[in-house]
């Protein structure tokens, strides 16, 4: 009950419409009662009594009757399916808000696929609780006050009868309702992951044939799309079974009363037409009982989905603004990490972190995978909280400053470039939507974009598809670093920005950094030694430490754990076969065989 009170107050914004539709309720019911009412007449006083009057009067009532009938049952469907649309426009939109402001953790944790089932068939499951459960409890109800009122005006002692046999038929209802629940509650879970196997199939369809796993993902959907089938097959015999148990009920009492009042009208104590009255009547006081049964399977499937559409709504954003967090106008002196711990889940991911960053100063993190290059930078912009320790820009720490005052400040490249299926112009000016297109266009250029956007079928106004499909690698970087010229920030964030490139495409991207880099304090993730050896500082990362730290020379001179790293590299880049040899932002070819004058390391 509090999980439907809950649910409920979404009603709350809709209570004119909401009265509006139980007014037209009540004038169904009354019809559906009146229409009851009326088989007493019709056979005592015109077939019975042969009486002229009431045969021209009962057809005008009977037309008058299922006309106020028509006309209402359209203004309570009406009425009730906007107040149900309105309520999942609303709470899908509620849940897509909330979801936008958790922090990056949350969608760790969480498949996108699970995601997206909630926002999109969950909520429908909701409506259906919300507006039809509702529409048909009140109508319902409704209706059985008014054929109730006419069984104990017809014959008081059958309609106390008939009233015993409703608590029996009110027990089916309660156990099947509890079942369906809970197989509505894993059809859901079923739903999700099937959503989360055909978004990363379809999203990695390049991969799944270029590993020829077009049978395995087969076998993985076909696996979980017939354990949902499964699943749904249970609840569709539980709401099956709960019909005919209700019309073999609903027999058992028709049964009795008619040998009951088929005896009362031999014995002289009650008119066929009250007897027909009564029965009609009867008959259809349990239509909208064995309705309700079906309520409370709506209800059960509604209240199952909003237990996980809650469980979304009420997860906390872990990154939150203090009551008396102040804005960033811009950093004029330094960035400092001041023993900086970071642990994800039980595992420590960096320890005892201390680094000092100058305005204007480029400093480089290189390291193993898994070293924590990419957290330590993450930090920054609080995509996540520190465990321990804290950064400061400008001596306040960061946790001081408002998020999104912050994060503007700061610009961000990384190697899985993040574009979106709209025009080259509104991927540019993404965060920077009301710039006019000359400020694009003097991004584009100082990115070395601006050449191969021009060609494109319709220049900045082409659409790129998912994800830039349409662009080429080093096409799509380009564009993500137009974005960052464009956001003008004072502080950049690269992380492997050139790791994924072929030569060609890494020389222009590099071209279009360095641009980018100037007058900015650069904090850089490099795979390629060699993009870096112009860095005022270079932090080596091992295990979650910094184990050295100094210029390319330096490090080099120091023979520590740089050194192996850049001598690694260099063995890496000498390509026995293709006679290739990678030295600092060319790839220089030689002969096989044939002689360089490069100098080693």
């Amino acid at each position: 009950m509090n999980l439907y009170r809950r649910l409920l107050q979404f009603v709350k914004p809709y209570w004119k419409h909401l009265a509006g539709a139980m007014v037209c309720m009540l004038f169904v019911s009354a019809a559906t009662a009146g229409s009851a009412f009326l088989v007493k007449p019709i056979l005592d006083d015109v077939f019975f009594k042969k009486d002229l009057t009431m045969l021209k009067l009962i057809p005008l009532a009977i037309i008058g009757i299922f006309f106020i009938k028509g006309f209402f049952d359209y203004g309570q469907a009406f009425l009730m399916s906007y107040v149900g649309q309105r309520i999942i426009a609303d709470l899908r939109e509620k849940i897509y808000h909330h979801l936008q402001s958790l922090s990056l953790s949350f969608f760790t944790r969480n498949p996108t696929g699970v995601l997206m089932s909630r926002i999109l068939n969950d909520v429908n499951l909701i409506q259906g609780a919300v507006s039809n459960a509702v529409t048909g409890l009140l109508k319902d109800v409704f209706t059985l006050v008014g054929l109730v009122a006419v069984i104990f005006y017809r014959d008081w002692k059958l309609a106390l009868i008939a009233i015993i046999v409703f608590p029996v038929a009110m027990v089916p209802i309660v156990k099947f309702g509890r079942k369906l629940r809970a197989y509505s509650t894993r059809s859901q879970s079923a739903m999700a992951n099937l959503t989360t196997i055909l978004l990363e199939t379809l999203t990695g369809a390049r991969i799944v044939k270029a590993f020829n796993m077009e049978d395995h993902e087969r076998q993985r959907f076909s696996k979980e799309n017939w354990r949902l089938f499964g699943i749904l097959i249970k609840a569709v015999r539980v709401k099956s079974i709960s019909h005919p148990l209700m019309e073999f009920l609903a027999g058992l009492g028709i049964a009795f009363i008619v040998f009951y009042g088929g005896y009362s009208v031999i014995k002289g104590e009650a008119t066929p037409g009250t007897f027909f009255s009564f029965l009609t009547a009867l008959l259809m006081l349990y239509e909208p009982v064995k309705r309700l049964s079906g309520v409370n399977n709506t209800v059960q499937q509604g209240l199952a989905a909003a237990t996980r559409i809650f469980e979304v709504l009420d997860a906390v954003p872990e990154i939150q603004n203090k009551p008396e967090a102040k804005g960033l106008a811009s950093v004029s002196r330094e960035i400092e990490y001041q023993d900086v711990s970071f642990k994800y889940e039980e595992d420590w991911v960096l320890r005892k972190i201390n680094l000092h960053i100058r305005v204007g100063e480029m400093v480089a993190f290189v390291g193993s995978s898994g070293g924590g290059k990419t957290t330590l930078v993450n930090l920054l912009p609080r995509f996540y909280d520190v465990t321990a320790g804290k950064i400061v820009i400008d001596g306040v720490d960061i946790r001081d400053y408002r998020v999104e005052s912050l994060r503007n400040n700061i610009g961000i490249v990384t190697q899985q470039t993040i574009l979106f299926n709209d025009t080259v112009r509104n991927n540019i000016a993404y965060g920077n939507i009301d710039q006019p297109l000359e400020e694009i266009v003097k991004a584009a250029e100082a990115a070395y974009a601006r050449g191969f956007i021009q060609n494109l079928p319709q220049g900045f106004d082409t659409v790129i598809g998912e994800q830039g499909v349409k662009l080429s690698g080093g096409e799509r970087q380009r564009i993500s670093i137009a974005r960052a010229l464009l956001k003008n920030a004072p502080i950049l964030i690269l992380d492997e920005a050139t790791s994924s490139l072929d030569s060609e495409s890494e020389i222009m991207v590099q071209k279009a950094l360095e641009y980018l880099m100037e007058g900015r304090t650069t904090l850089v993730i490099a795979h390629r030694l060699s993009t870096i050896r112009k860095a005022n500082r270079i932090m080596v990362l091992s295990d979650g430490e910094i184990v050295e730290e100094g210029t390319h020379e330096e490090l080099l001179a120091r023979g520590g754990e740089y050194k192996k790293l850049y001598l690694l590299q260099f063995k890496e880049g000498n390509h026995a076969e293709t006679g290739v040899l990678e030295k600092d932002e060319e790839t220089v070819v030689f002969p096989r065989g044939g002689e360089t004058d490069l100098p080693g390391p």
